[in-house]
């Protein structure tokens, strides 16, 4: 009991002496990182179209509102888990909850062709461990409430084998895929990525973030067994 209590006590101050660094630092300002789930938003081709309809609402005479959800669970902003390309991967609710709070670092990625390769990639140096996340053109426009972009930017294969060989624990990329949905391509590079246990962030609405280093808060929901989940992402810069 004593040492249960001690905890407690331990605990509060651990919270207490949180709040008032925030307090008495500058004022937190944090980025909305998330794309905005909506009907009819854009979807992956294949996947059910995106639904939010009320299945019980006040002005039909119930007594609350009530809404029902149909989509993918890599509708919006979300992450990827092993299980998304490895029929024994890890399923979404395995991810460390470490992995998706912490320092991260925007990097304006240059592309060709369409792609970001891994020549683009090297002058970054990107570290074991590091949460990076990669802002494109993608970024310049509201792609989550326009038509599916079949050109939108992603990662070539070498850029995905060479983030594999840095070792980040994630990446994250600014439209609703890492990569081309060219079936093989689709395949090689969340398998590069996934395969060197790193974890995807897709969907990432970055178009008011600049290069530089950030606070991150992405967490997914808690989907047992599964291949992905919708997220909330948010940033903050980091100063000094």
């Amino acid at each position: 009991m004593f040492q249960r209590r001690e905890g407690e006590r331990s605990n509060r101050a651990c919270r207490f002496a949180y709040l008032q660094l925030a307090n008495d630092g500058a004022p937190m300002t944090w980025l909305d990182v998330s794309a905005p789930i909506t009907g009819g938003m854009v979807h992956w081709p294949g996947d059910p179209p995106v639904r939010i309809d009320l299945s019980s609402s006040i002005e039909g005479g119930d007594p609350a509102n009530v809404s029902h959800l149909d989509m993918s669970a890599h509708t919006g902003t979300h992450l990827d888990a092993p299980r998304h390309f490895f029929e024994d991967g890890a399923g979404i609710e395995s991810m460390p909850l470490e992995v998706g709070i912490g320092p991260a670092r925007v990097i304006e990625a240059a592309e060709s062709d369409g792609m970001v390769s891994a020549e683009a990639l090297r002058h970054a140096e990107v570290g074991e461990g590091e949460r990076i996340l990669l802002r494109t053109r993608n970024s310049d426009r509201d792609w989550a409430h326009e038509q599916f972009d079949h050109d939108f930017v992603g990662l070539s294969l070498d850029a995905a084998e060479h983030l594999a060989g840095c070792g980040p624990a994630v990446v994250g990329v600014d439209y609703i895929s890492v990569t081309s949905p060219e079936p093989e391509q689709a395949t090689a590079v969340h398998r590069a990525l996934l395969g060197a246990g790193i974890w995807v962030i897709e969907g990432l609405y970055l178009g008011q973030v600049t290069a530089g280093d950030y606070e991150l808060i992405c967490l997914p929901l808690r989907l047992v067994g599964r291949d992905g989940a919708p997220a909330r992402a948010v940033l903050r810069p980091l100063t000094g």
